[in-house]
């Protein structure tokens, strides 16, 4: 291939820098293993510069008018649109999502969490009365400070966007870290920002691994909170290094979302619910990995799910259409087939796919979509995120049954529900131990919260309850409410 990218600059204080002590990286393709780009890995010296540039500008950042920050957003997603195609180039070359996947859903993802913020700023209350029984007591929302935000590889600009945008809009000074296994996104991110014109230090980038920068800005004493989506195994990490500065820790983490069909869903409810689990290539938090089925429609709603994987086509992400890519990287690839493994020793019925590449495939970290059978909510595949387009099925025979296997597990993210009794959807729904539930495949509507309990962290990211998560509320008495 052509010469790489060089990636190796930082975004700090309004522009392009070297790195003061950077190593090396290069960014792999995930379709063909062939480096891409290199960036940095930063050091203490990178994260201590990105952090001052921010504390500099958060006093004047933090007065600004509401209306203000918000038309600077309003830019910010205006140019984000322009270079849609751009971005869509950077996500598939970095994480492996196919080109039309990667241009309509991981970009639209973005454009989406833009819009929503906006709307939900707009109609934003900054001073609240606190009611008729205290006329002069009202709660006010206030910037928390310096902000670190910690991303991931699997939704870039989704989780990208659900953090520097309502950071931004708070009134806060923020840090991106974004993965070091696919940061080119992100950095184009910052050449969005920074066209938008956002004044120096409001928002920074470094590049770098969890153990270097990502426990610097956890650490640092002058970052005032931490936003990390990722791996439950590094929010636990990220937890432990902030106590002792006492920081704000806004954690979403892993999941392992129970689809629970019973037998009066309707028709296309396995379909749907098999697709969603391989949609990504399996690289969701919020995918519906295991499927509970009721015992009456189980050997049906196997043959459905079976059939979906063998429908489901494997390609490069660099060509349209509507197959799944790679998964994004070889050590995913390899804890991937070693569960597939596990679930086949373990005795589970492997009814579709299994170990090795697929057919016709000889490089790229390609998965052979895989479906499961006869599981048991004890064995490996159903107690472990896989992260990877495989299925578990399990059935059950009553609706206590279900929501009891639902609710053992450590994770509690989402939760999915095909019935066509409503009076059991709302039943179930409330007694299911996760943030969100989706019945019958309608999607949570625009400013909905994203967020679990439990293992999955208890983050709430997006919409109003987004906005203030990046905010401090403060209590008030004796105030002039005619000021």
């Amino acid at each position: 291939m052509g010469s790489l990218l060089d990636k190796r600059k930082f975004y700090v204080d309004g522009q392009w820098t070297d790195p003061v002590e950077g190593r090396d990286m290069e960014v792999i393709d995930p379709s063909t293993e062939e480096p891409v780009a290199v960036i940095s890995l930063g050091g203490q010296g990178d994260t201590d510069a990105a952090v001052a540039a921010a504390k500099r500008a958060f006093p004047a950042w933090s007065r600004t008018a509401p209306a203000e920050r918000l038309a600077h957003v309003e830019r910010i997603l205006a140019i984000y649109e322009r270079r849609a195609d751009d971005m869509a180039w950077a996500i598939s070359h970095e994480m492996g999502a196919p080109q039309d996947m990667s241009r309509e859903d991981q970009v639209g993802a973005g454009s989406s969490h833009i819009r929503n913020f906006i709307t939900a700023f707009k109609g934003f209350e900054f001073v609240r009365p606190l009611g008729d029984h205290a006329p002069s007591c009202v709660t006010t929302w206030e910037p928390v400070g310096v902000v670190g935000l910690i991303t991931p590889w699997n939704w870039p600009m989704n989780q990208v966007t659900l953090k520097v945008i309502p950071a931004i809009l708070a009134g806060d000074t923020c840090i991106l870290k974004p993965s070091e296994i696919a940061p080119l996104s992100s950095m184009l991110f910052a050449e969005i920002i920074d066209e938008a014109g956002l004044p120096k230090g409001v928002f920074n980038l470094v590049n770098g691994d969890g153990t270097g920068v990502g426990t610097q800005l956890s650490t640092h004493p002058d970052v005032a909170m931490i936003s990390f989506t990722g791996s439950t195994r590094a929010g636990i990490a990220i937890t432990k290094a902030a106590a002792d500065s006492l920081k704000k820790v806004v954690l979403e983490l892993g999941g392992k979302g129970a689809n629970i069909v019973f037998a009066d869903a309707d028709e296309k409810a396995v379909t749907r619910g098999a697709r969603h689990c391989f949609y990504n290539t399996g690289q969701s938090c919020n995918a519906p990995t295991r499927m509970l089925v009721e015992r009456s429609i189980y050997d049906r709603a196997v043959e459905t799910a079976a059939r979906v994987a063998s429908e489901t086509a494997v390609a490069a992400a660099h060509q349209p259409g509507a197959h799944i890519g790679p998964v994004v990287s070889k050590q995913q690839w390899e804890k991937i087939q070693d569960l597939i493994q596990a679930g086949i020793d373990e005795g589970a019925r492997l009814v579709a796919g299994g170990t090795g590449l697929p057919e016709g495939v000889n490089r790229g970290y390609f998965v052979r979509p895989t479906v499961f059978a006869d599981v048991s909510n004890d064995m490996t595949i159903a107690r472990q995120e896989i992260f990877g387009p495989v299925l578990s099925i399990i059935p059950f025979d009553s609706e206590d049954e279900a929501v009891r296997i639902a609710n053992d597990t450590p994770y509690g993210l989402t939760n999915y529900v095909q019935s066509q009794d409503g009076a059991r959807r709302n039943r179930v729904a409330r007694q299911l131990q996760s943030g969100m539930v989706e019945m019958n495949g309608v999607s949570r509507g625009a400013g909905s919260a994203f967020g679990g309990v439990k293992m999955s962290g208890r983050a709430r990211e997006g919409g109003v309850m987004g906005l203030e998560e990046f905010m401090d509320s403060k209590a008030i008495s004796g105030w002039d409410p005619d000021r």
